[in-house]
């Protein structure tokens, strides 16, 4: 069974990745709607079978080329994008990994038109998916004082 990416009949099951180094984040530029051209974690659907931090790691060397050692999953929500009739153009139920960088040269592949490392600090410069900057502070925050404890 084929679900549709727009206007679908079930909600769509993804992951993504917030993926650091050096105080920077991994971030993709998205080459497909929804969002195109918009800077996002990477990561994508989940296959048939694909349990979710295999999905998540699957997703991060496809469109990154970058390997991370995973944990979590740190947070889950739902994107919900309506038409201006109301009707659900698109709903995503996303479950966000955390990795530490391990191996890899950063480089655009899969569906993402670009990749960068991005300091925390430049985040809220950038045109992004919807809540993006806060939620990589939030999950760095949390990471470091777990770290300080």
């Amino acid at each position: 069974m084929t679900v549709s990416r727009t206007y679908p009949a079930v909600p769509l099951i993804g992951v993504s990745v917030l993926c650091h180094h050096d105080d920077k984040a991994l971030l993709v530029k998205r080459g497909r709607p929804p969002f195109l051209g918009h800077w996002s974690l990477p990561g994508g659907l989940v296959d048939l079978g694909e349990p979710l931090e295999i999905a998540a790691g699957r997703e991060l060397l496809e469109e990154t080329g970058v390997t991370a050692r995973l944990s979590g999953p740190v947070e889950t929500f739902d994107s919900i994008h309506r038409d201006t009739a109301g009707k659900v153009v698109s709903h995503y139920v996303l479950t966000v990994f955390v990795g530490s960088y391990q191996s890899g040269i950063a480089a655009a592949g899969d569906d993402a038109a670009a990749v960068d490392w991005i300091a925390i600090d430049r985040l809220d410069a950038l045109t992004t998916t919807p809540g993006t900057p806060e939620r990589i502070r939030r999950i760095l925050t949390r990471i470091n004082e777990s770290v300080c404890r």
